[in-house]
């Protein structure tokens, strides 16, 4: 779960550089909580591959793992 504070900051921020102005129809609270989600999402789906490529699709090469853990 992502700290909505701190991605409040980052989208006031960041928004504020890019010059874009929230519709008056959105609630920043909304926003940023519609932001954490798609963050979140993607974050997971980012993780699944991750895992699949660290742990292979079938047999898992513990000494490449062995030497990802020395590195």
């Amino acid at each position: 779960m992502l700290d909505r504070d701190v991605i409040e900051e980052f989208l006031d921020c960041k928004l504020k550089e890019a010059k874009i102005k929230i519709p008056r129809d959105i609630k920043k609270k909304a926003l940023v909580a519609a932001f954490c989600q798609y963050v979140e999402d993607d974050y997971y789906e980012w993780l699944k591959g991750n895992f699949r490529c660290f742990f292979g699709d079938g047999e898992i090469d513990w000494d490449w793992v062995k030497r990802r853990i020395k590195a």
